[in-house]
């Protein structure tokens, strides 16, 4: 597939066998979203995304120009190192995301596909892992996020394949980073600690490079181990589960990740839309991020999940890093929770206020962090993976929560 010409001008937009709608670049350049007559007026559509629900609980079927793509369709796209370098590839600027997205629309985040107006819908496609098609695309192991990842097909044997021409893949493959040491090894750590404190996380497992296949020669030089992440968004025989990030939920584009939300607004979504389960699964998530110094826990980095098409729920957890560790002097959450975002501000207290602001019962939500926090301090003594953290880490850790009062008061 070569990239797309000027000439190209709409696209459909799927969600698994549902026709959702089209998008459109207009003459001068900006791009406009229509929904699908038949999608509007089914009753039992699957949700495409939250943010184009009315207060009403119908559909929102404005059709607002934009410059860059409607946000729901820019958060699909990569950021930052991989969007340039999937870009260079295409042959296209960065910027032009309409193009971007031709190129990886069918293998993006959730159930989502973007394709030309005379492909139809998409079908999941049967291939061996071992063989991928050379007459597929090389776009579409793409996925959104920061981190240079891809989309891969584990073995039977325990290694990992990417599949170097088309879509498909049940694991995302985070490689190492370039800039911070031990990015992969770390985060596997992180997940364990989550997982042994009640959170809910998706299986992981490191790799090393030698045991993936097919990476691309282009990508420069990569030194230690990578960290396979099996993807909540895909189901057995290549189904295809929906998801949306926050910053989809809320209509921001990715530049607004941090600053025109609050984890307040996170509840609240969660609260009306995924019930107690969620809500308090989210509450706790956040006593681990404090816990841990994560200061990048953006609107992105929190998903629904729509197992039936319809019904929400709070994703696993993902991109769980404790930033303190790299950046020691960011000590900010990325977004605001009753009313503070400086870590050593949020105390039981805090917690109070927020669940209260959303109306969620603050007794059941006051316990889901009083328990994160205590099992924070078992976990911490006794979790073998704690060990694997190096010295340096660890100790930074340990003295970050030591210093906080969510952790001295509980």
């Amino acid at each position: 597939m070569t990239a797309p010409g000027n000439a190209v001008t709409q696209l459909a937009v799927w969600l698994g066998q549902t026709r959702a709608g089209t998008l459109i670049r207009l003459p001068d350049d900006r791009n406009v979203f229509s929904f699908d007559p038949t999608y509007e007026a089914d009753p039992q559509r699957p949700v495409l995304s939250l943010g184009f629900k009315t207060a009403t609980g119908g559909l929102d079927t404005t059709r607002p120009t934009h410059v860059k793509l409607p946000p729901f369709f820019s958060n699909l796209l990569p950021e930052g190192h991989l969007r340039d370098y999937l870009a260079a590839r295409g042959g296209i600027k960065p910027v032009r995301e309409f193009f971007l997205l031709s190129l990886l629309g069918e293998d993006l985040p959730g159930a989502v596909v973007v394709r030309s107006e005379s492909e139809g819908p998409w079908t999941p496609h049967a291939r061996s892992s071992s063989e991928p098609d050379p007459h597929e695309s090389a776009f579409r192991f793409s996925l959104a996020g920061v981190q240079l990842k891809f989309s891969a097909l584990m073995e039977a044997e325990g290694g990992l394949t990417i599949p170097v021409q088309g879509a498909g893949g049940d694991w995302i493959v985070k490689l190492p980073s370039s800039n911070y040491q031990n990015v992969p090894e770390h985060e596997d750590v992180l997940l364990d600690l989550a997982e042994a404190i009640g959170v809910t996380v998706p299986e992981h497992k490191l790799v090393e490079l030698v045991d993936i296949k097919g990476l691309p020669d282009d990508i420069g030089p990569l030194k230690g181990r990578a960290l396979a992440v099996r993807r909540f968004d895909r189901g057995p025989g290549g189904k295809r589960i929906h998801t949306e990030d926050f910053g989809q939920v809320f209509q921001l584009h990715p530049d607004d990740k941090y600053n025109k939300a609050s984890n307040e607004n996170i509840l609240r979504v969660l609260w009306t839309e995924a019930g107690l389960n969620s809500s308090l699964e989210f509450t706790r998530r956040l006593a681990f991020t404090v816990l841990t110094g994560n200061a990048d826990m953006h609107v992105k980095n929190w998903s629904l999940r729509y197992p039936d098409g319809r019904s929400a729920e709070l994703s696993p957890a993902y991109d769980l890093v404790a930033t303190i560790v790299y950046l020691p002097s960011d000590k900010q959450l990325g977004l605001s929770l009753g009313g503070e975002k400086a870590m050593s501000a949020i105390d039981l207290a805090a917690f109070e206020r927020f669940a209260t602001a959303v109306g969620l019962p603050v007794t059941p939500a006051l316990d889901a962090v009083q328990d994160a926090v205590r099992r924070f301090r078992q976990v911490w003594k006794e979790h073998p993976a704690v060990g694997r953290l190096p010295a340096e880490q660890r100790n930074e850790l340990e003295a970050h929560a030591r210093t906080l009062p969510l952790f001295r008061e509980v």
